[in-house]
């Protein structure tokens, strides 16, 4: 009966510690560290704006809920400036690291 209880318990904190590290998804608008806040909606001015400052030496940012986010790996959002994407990965304070970037679906 211990030997079932350990197992059980071991299992239960390997199955809370995978769900506690597993990625999470935000939706919002990739924007560039010159403009930052500037760009909180998707558009073709933005587009063209956030392309411009990031070949001219800015980084892509994350614009989600009226905050701004660092990204990171950078490529992942190369020629998505200015549009609304999904990110999937994970957040620390306010960077946040890519496993996945996508434009977002309209509902």
């Amino acid at each position: 009966m211990v030997k079932k209880m350990l197992v059980l318990g071991a299992t239960l904190l390997l199955a809370g510690g995978l769900a506690w590290a597993s990625p999470d998804s935000w939706t919002g608008v990739v924007s560039d560290s010159h403009c930052g806040l500037k760009h909180s909606k998707a558009s073709a001015a933005a587009e063209k704006c956030v392309e411009k400052c990031v070949s001219g030496g800015g980084k892509y940012v994350f614009v989600s809920s009226k905050k701004l986010y660092q990204v990171e790996p950078q490529e992942k959002f190369q020629g998505l400036g200015g549009k609304e994407v999904t990110v999937t990965g994970t957040m620390e304070g306010d960077k946040l690291t890519a496993e996945s970037v996508e434009a977002a679906t309209s509902q």
